[in-house]
């Protein structure tokens, strides 16, 4: 029942009922999607999962120039899990070589659009030549106004939490911070995305209803949009759907 309640009808034919024009005025701030599914479509197209995933990658555009053109500010996708490393080692070897195939092809067009791209995740563990083409990147638009592309690149919430914890008390430890001037403000400075506004909606691809680590701290009040449609069938006007949903549910923040 519950799973019934919350995903939309999108396989097996990854379709959306028509009718869902999306307001100017309620547009989400932050988007997050957990773009899940690369595999089980390739199984279901007679492909190797590596090609789910390459399709998948391709995908990456069409959904960030749909947020451009609907006026979301930031759009964070997880691209890569703290937990992924236990995949077989020749699909993480696939997975870490994709940036340098997406940003030599979409960084022109990201820049011209004024997307400014970062990453959000930690830096050990990863390849050289993947870290190199990821910060180049983040470099060349960090000047962009426009919508802000946060990858979620071997990135985990209790890691990311954990971590934040652990520079708080160091500073305590040397004076920097007293602990009676904790409070969430002063937290959230200490998390990867420190300087951006909270999800204000969670999309999840593939049927699956969890958050699978992701942004834990973050998405306390996020709306949560889930249907059955993997990724790389995720289209804009799938992207319409959740937003369209979105604008119809009333944000309370425990009140009334």
């Amino acid at each position: 029942m519950i799973k019934r309640l919350f995903q939309s009808k999108g396989r097996p034919d990854a379709k959306e009922p028509a009718g869902t024009s999306v307001e100017a005025e309620g547009v989400p701030k932050h988007v997050a999607i957990i773009m899940d599914g690369n595999g089980r479509w390739a199984r279901e197209h007679g492909l190797p999962r590596v090609a789910g995933h390459h399709t998948g990658m391709n995908n990456v555009r069409e959904i960030t120039m749909a947020a451009d053109r609907l006026g979301v500010k930031v759009l964070t996708l997880y691209a890569f899990s703290t937990e992924n490393w236990k995949r077989p080692k020749d699909e993480v070897d696939y997975l870490m070589s994709l940036p340098q195939e997406f940003f030599p092809k979409m960084i022109g067009e990201l820049e011209e659009k004024n997307v400014q791209v970062r990453m959000m995740g930690h830096r050990e563990l990863l390849p050289e030549q993947t870290l190199q083409t990821v910060e180049e990147a983040v470099k060349r638009t960090e000047s962009n106004t426009g919508l802000v592309l946060n990858f979620a690149f071997n990135y985990g919430g209790r890691k990311e939490i954990l971590h934040s914890v652990q520079r708080l008390m160091e500073e305590a430890a040397s004076g920097a911070v007293r602990a009676d001037q904790l409070d969430e403000s002063l937290f959230r400075q200490y998390l990867l995305s420190g300087d951006l506004p909270d999800p204000d909606l969670l999309i999840r691809t593939s049927g699956e209803i969890r958050l699978s680590n992701f942004m834990l701290w973050q998405l306390a009040y996020a709306e949560l949009w889930f249907t059955d449609v993997f990724w790389p069938d995720f289209t804009e006007e799938h992207f319409q759907r959740a937003i369209h949903d979105y604008q119809k549910r009333v944000r309370r923040y425990g009140g009334l």
